[in-house]
């Protein structure tokens, strides 16, 4: 069995948050960023480390930021997360998810008046 590099069990636990925040299966997270759920169980528990083109690619995929990964939440609340994740997306991807939020805003409105 290999040893666990600490760099490697951080990283690996930083993005296992990270998916499970995405709401993904290791699976689902997997065939996302190009990875066996093999490859994705071992990096999140620090067996194995990644590459820097796979770190970009899941913060692509995630819409995350590799800070975030690389150095974990500095004390954010999840406003700031969130709108983190707004800034990267594409102004198509912004407008769909504005135009989602504005329905659910609107759902929620009719909600709380009952």
């Amino acid at each position: 069995m290999r040893e666990k590099k600490p760099i490697n069990i951080y990283i690996g636990n930083q993005i296992r948050i990270a998916r499970e925040r995405a709401g993904l299966t290791q699976e689902q997270f997997g065939e996302l960023v190009c990875l066996g759920t093999k490859n994705v169980s071992d990096i999140e528990r620090g067996v194995a480390g990644i590459t820097v083109s796979t770190l970009k690619r899941i913060c692509e995929k995630l819409s995350i930021s590799s800070d975030s990964i690389l150095f974990g939440s500095q004390e954010k609340n999840d406003v700031f997360y969130l709108t983190e994740r707004l800034e990267r997306l594409s102004p198509e991807q912004f407008e769909a998810v504005e135009a989602f939020l504005n329905h659910i805003f609107t759902l929620y409105g009719r909600l709380e008046g009952k």
